[in-house]
């Protein structure tokens, strides 16, 4: 059974696996980045590849994806804002000076989690191109177009969450995870329906989209804030990419059915019918999975 390696690299873990050309999931190990950062995170990094490795001699291909900006040709780590050790590293020089006998790949990784998706959801008639939208502690952005990953003029398009948005804000500040508490606290201060929401003290945007899903009203309502503005950023992206088909990961995603909705409201407005008679928004179906198979799936581009 041939097996590629995905390793996942994250603000808060490292994570990584062996998978199979079917995405099954082989022996998953996890590194604190902290961890990994308070040693030196590039030579401790190499430090956890060989040791896995060493237990899967057989892999020869291995990909990874990065959380920041990536040279055009795919080695250099530029700007990685949750590991700033990162920035300006030749990261893919490294990796092949200590692993010879492997080949790398490396991969912004919201663009391999979209590959991912395309890969391995296992959709009927998944479609060759299409949005893919994260959301989480930030607003991660990708398209796949014919199947392959569109990354723009210099290799790093697609930064929907950096775009501007409402209130002189980026899309990320008003709906990544602290954008969702601002809203919420905002709320909270002058909400008088029913709700089990008292107090947002230790609490995150996972939290609250548990509520959503079970129906609490003033969560569902600050979720439908939440889809609206992303709504209205995507008019733009759809405008621009002229993509017709969405997919909607990430941790919030739980919370899909109070965002749709409210997401299709600045569409119907603004896009015409040569756009909305064919629009299709949908959960992605990988979840967590998304970023280690979504990074194996570099594997499968030559």
């Amino acid at each position: 059974m041939k097996k590629f390696l995905g390793i996942d690299i994250g603000g808060t873990n490292v994570k990584m696996a062996a998978v199979n050309r079917d995405g099954k999931i082989i022996d998953r190990r996890k590194f604190p980045t902290s961890e990994l950062s308070s040693k030196g995170f590039v030579p401790s990094f190499l430090d956890v590849v060989d040791r896995y490795l060493s237990d899967h001699t057989d892999i020869k291909k291995i990909g990874v994806g990065v959380p920041g900006m990536l040279s055009k040709n795919r080695k250099t780590t530029l700007e990685v804002p949750a590991i700033p050790q990162l920035n300006g590293v030749d990261l893919h020089s490294s990796l092949t000076r200590r692993f010879q006998n492997k080949k790398f790949y490396l991969e912004n990784d919201a663009n391999s989690a979209a590959l991912g998706e395309y890969h391995f959801a296992e959709q009927e008639n998944m479609p060759e191109t299409f949005l893919f939208i994260t959301l989480g502690t930030g607003v991660g952005g990708a398209a796949i177009i014919n199947k392959t990953i569109f990354r723009g003029g210099d290799g790093n398009g697609m930064e929907l969450g950096h775009t501007l948005s409402k209130n002189g804000k980026r899309l990320e500040q008003n709906i990544g995870k602290a954008g969702i508490m601002g809203i919420a606290e905002e709320k909270l201060r002058n909400y008088t329906g029913d709700t089990e929401i008292k107090c947002l003290e230790n609490m995150s945007p996972k939290e609250l989209s548990t509520f959503a899903a079970e129906g609490d009203p003033f969560a569902a309502d600050l979720f439908s804030d939440v889809g609206l503005f992303l709504g209205e950023s995507l008019v733009s992206t759809i405008r621009v990419l002229d993509i017709k088909t969405i997919l909607i990961g990430g941790g919030v995603s739980a919370v899909f059915d109070h965002i749709k909705d409210a997401m299709l409201g600045p569409m119907k407005e603004y896009l015409t019918p040569y756009y909305m008679e064919k629009v299709d928004i949908h959960r992605a179906v990988l979840g967590n999975r998304a970023g280690i198979v979504g990074a194996a799936s570099l594997c499968f581009m030559d």
